[in-house]
C-alpha cells in the first residue's frame, strides 16, 4: 500500500501531484471513484467543482481511501498507521473562464442528416441523441466546458453557458471542509479578483494552501506581483498554477509544450510561493521537465525541518510539481466506465445539500441539482479488481513524479 506524501513536503520537496476533476465537472459517481483511485496512489491534492455535493463525493473517496490505508498499515505493522490525506480543493473563478461553462443545444433544432460530429468528439460521452427527444442533448454533470464541441457542429448551434463564483459562496465552501481554494484569474481582473478575494480573506486562516491559476497573456508576471502584493501576507503556502493550454492533455502528446513553456516564462520571474504546471499536462510532463533541469528527480524520504510555506533553498528554481486534469481522467475511463456498466447491488442514498452542510445555500450563480437527481453507483472498493485496476493505473502517472515513494501495489 503506498505511503502517501504529505502534502506540503510534496510541495517544498518538487513532487507535488495535483489530480483536476474539473471545475464543471459534477458526475458525483466519477468523483468519488477518481478521488479514491488518485488518493491511494499517492495524489497530493483533488481539485474539485465549487458544488457542495461534488465536495461530499470527493470527501466520501477520500475517507474509504485513508480507511484502506490504515487498515493496510495495522496488517503490516500490527498498530495503526497514518498516512498524509490529500488536500481537498475547489476552484472559483472572478470571471469568464473556459474551465467555468457548460456546454447546450436544442436537439429538435438538429438537422435530420447530421452526421453529429459533436458525439465522437466529446471526451466524456456527454452528448447523447435519444430516441426521445427529452433525452437527447448535453448530460450537463458530464459536461467539463472543453468547447471541442462548439467549432465542429455544422449549423454552429452549440453554445457555451457561462457562470462565475459569488463571493457570498466562499463560506459554505470552506465550512464544508475544503482545505485549499483555487482562483482561476486573467491578466486585467485585478478588480474583479480583489472582490472574491476580500469574501475569502475572513476564512484564509482555514485553508492550507492558496492557488492562482492564470493563462499567459501581456503582462501576466506584472499582473501577478499585483496578486502577490494583494494577498500578501498569507498564513498559508501560494501556488501559482500555469494554464498553458487549458483541458487539452487528452488530446496528444505535444499538448504539453504551452504547459511547459509558461511554467518556464513564470518560475524565471522569482515570484514567492511554488510554480506548478497544468493545462495540457500528460504523460510526457515530467519527462520533458526533467530534461531541462526544472524538476527535482530525488525528493527526500525525510521531512524538512522547517516547516516553512516557501519552497526549500534546493527546489526554489525548479517546478513544484504537475496538476494533471482530462489526462488523469482519461486514463481511468475504461475502468469507471466498467464500473457503471454494473448493476449496484443495492441503492445507496442521495447525495443532497441538505444532508452535507448545514445551510443549504447554492454557491454558484448556475442551479445545480446534481446532488437531487444523481443516485451514486456501485461504489469501485465494492469491486477490487477494479478499484486495484484503477490505482494501478493511476500510480503509473503519479510515480513521473515521485518515483521513490510510490511501491507497487496490491489487493
Amino acid at each position: 500500500m503506498t505511503n502517501l506524501y504529505r502534502p506540503l513536503r510534496s510541495l517544498r520537496e518538487g513532487c507535488w501531484f495535483k489530480l483536476i476533476c474539473g471545475a464543471s465537472y459534477q458526475h458525483l459517481p466519477a468523483v468519488r471513484s477518481l478521488a479514491l483511485a488518485y488518493a491511494l496512489a499517492g495524489a497530493d491534492c483533488i481539485d474539485v467543482a465549487a458544488d457542495p455535493a461534488v465536495l461530499a463525493a470527493a470527501r466520501a473517496g477520500l475517507d474509504v481511501a485513508e480507511t484502506l490505508s490504515r487498515q493496510a498499515g495495522q496488517s503490516q505493522t500490527g498498530q495503526s498507521q497514518t498516512a498524509g490525506r490529500p488536500w481537498l480543493m475547489v476552484s472559483l473563478n472572478d470571471g469568464e473562464d473556459p474551465h467555468f461553462r457548460k456546454a447546450e443545444f436544442d436537439p429538435a433544432l438538429c438537422p435530420s442528416d447530421c452526421p453529429q460530429p459533436c458525439v465522437p468528439i466529446c471526451p466524456v460521452q456527454a452528448i447523447v441523441f435519444a430516441k426521445d427527444a427529452a433525452d437527447s442533448g448535453v448530460v450537463e454533470r458530464l459536461c467539463y466546458g472543453c468547447g471541442r464541441c462548439l467549432a465542429i457542429c455544422p449549423v454552429q448551434q452549440i453554445t457555451a453557458r457561462s457562470y462565475v463564483s459569488t463571493p457570498a459562496a466562499v463560506a459554505p465552501l470552506v465550512l464544508a471542509g475544503a482545505d485549499a481554494v483555487e482562483i482561476h484569474t486573467q491578466v486585467g481582473r485585478l478588480t474583479d479578483f480583489s472582490r472574491l478575494w476580500q469574501a475569502i480573506l475572513p476564512y484564509v486562516n482555514q485553508l492550507k494552501l492558496v492557488s492562482i491559476s492564470c493563462p499567459d497573456g501581456a503582462g501576466l508576471i506584472d499582473y501577478l506581483q499585483a496578486l502577490y502584493d494583494l494577498m500578501s501576507p498569507l498564513p498559508c503556502a501560494l501556488i501559482w498554477q500555469t494554464d498553458g493550454r487549458p483541458m487539452s492533455g487528452d488530446i496528444g502528446d505535444g499538448a504539453t509544450r504551452a504547459a511547459v513553456k509558461l511554467g518556464q516564462k513564470v518560475l524565471a520571474a522569482g515570484l514567492p510561493g511554488y510554480v506548478q504546471l497544468a493545462g495540457g499536462t500528460n504523460r510526457h510532463t515530467a519527462k520533458k521537465l526533467k530534461a531541462i533541469g526544472l524538476l527535482n528527480s530525488s525528493a527526500s524520504a525525510d521531512l524538512p525541518q522547517a516547516q516553512s510555506f516557501q519552497p526549500s533553498r534546493r527546489t526554489s528554481h525548479q517546478i513544484a510539481g504537475i496538476a494533471y486534469g482530462s489526462y488523469a481522467r482519461s486514463i481511468l475511463s475504461a475502468v469507471l466506465a466498467e464500473l457503471e456498466a454494473t448493476q449496484p447491488l443495492a441503492e445507496l442514498p442521495h447525495l443532497t445539500l441538505q444532508s452535507q452542510l448545514a445551510t443549504p445555500t447554492p454557491i454558484m450563480t448556475i442551479s445545480s441539482e446534481t446532488a437531487s437527481s444523481q443516485t451514486v453507483s456501485l461504489r469501485l472498493e465494492d469491486r477490487p479488481e477494479l478499484l486495484w485496476q484503477a490505482v494501478e493505473l493511476a500510480r503509473e502517472l503519479v510515480a513521473d513524479l515521485k518515483p521513490s515513494a510510490v511501491a507497487n501495489m496490491s489487493n
